[in-house]
């Protein structure tokens, strides 16, 4: 069995020609005359349940850890183990949550985003370049639109991602030109070696926010499954329906609760009815 987990890693490095991500990326911002450059990544778009969490990362230029990777190459312990080396040897990191209940409202690639405006708003020192692992840019309304990790307040009232939009959505709008200049990488955090840190750091965080939410709600399993869809995920819902961490705008999560709702003879209660 051991033979075949270190042959299937070899594979893995040999169809991947770039799983060792380099900083490549990095000295190139530094090179046109970038100060800070960051790595952005989120955990979490896929699950039925809990946050999307995203992190941002400002390594010292030219510090390389030959073992970071993108997180799902890595297991449980050596992601902790990384974990602790890069949040001790950064210039700057910083988390951005967004919960389901957002998630919900405004769908789960706004609520990616948003998550790491979150993050990049609150790296002290701010980073004047964003390498962002996926095709999406963050649109300048969320970056102008947050501070210190909160939507900022007009008029003493939180504004949701929209109002925010509306009222700063001009590309003339005088926050933007102090906003980073950003570079969208499709499959960042197999190349970049910052993204591929802030895919550990995300991805640590987000697993040990679902084993606290286990404690809450232990006969869902989140332990096991982190929210994701799996076979005893899908059977908690049919027995138990949604819990309150539950993206009921979720298919999956929705239709389970449509199911077992009928088959206790309960009236369907469909996202108009919360």
């Amino acid at each position: 069995m051991t033979g075949m987990k270190r042959s299937q890693a070899w594979l893995s490095e040999a169809f991947d020609l770039r799983a060792k991500p380099d900083a490549l990326l990095e000295e190139e911002g530094y090179a046109r005359g970038s100060k800070h450059v960051a790595g952005l990544d989120e955990v979490g778009r896929g699950p039925w349940a809990g946050p999307v969490v995203a992190a941002a990362v400002i390594l010292p230029r030219g510090v390389i850890h030959p073992a970071i990777r993108d997180s799902k190459l890595l297991t449980s312990k050596r992601r902790e183990e990384l974990a602790r080396w890069i949040k001790q040897e950064a210039v700057a990191w910083a988390l951005g949550i967004v919960g389901p209940e957002e998630i919900d409202r405004i769908n789960i690639l706004k609520a990616s985003l948003l998550a790491m405006s979150a993050a990049y708003s609150q790296l002290r020192p701010a980073p004047d370049l964003l390498l962002i692992d996926g095709p999406h840019k963050i649109p300048l309304a969320f970056l102008a639109g947050i501070e210190d990790g909160r939507w900022r307040m007009e008029d003493g009232k939180k504004m949701g991602w929209l109002e925010v939009a509306e009222s700063r959505s001009s590309i003339l709008d005088p926050l933007s030109s102090s906003l980073p200049a950003q570079r969208a990488i499709i499959k960042g955090d197999r190349i970049c070696h910052s993204i591929a840190a802030a895919s550990i750091i995300a991805k640590v965080a987000r697993d040990q926010l679902m084993m606290e939410v286990d404690g809450l709600y232990p006969e869902y399993g989140f332990g096991q499954h982190k929210g994701y869809g799996s076979r005893a995920h899908a059977e908690a819902l049919r027995r138990l329906g949604p819990s309150p961490i539950h993206r009921r705008s979720f298919s999956p999560v929705r239709d389970l609760a449509i199911s077992s709702q009928q088959s206790a003879g309960q009236p369907l209660l469909l996202k108009a009815d919360r």
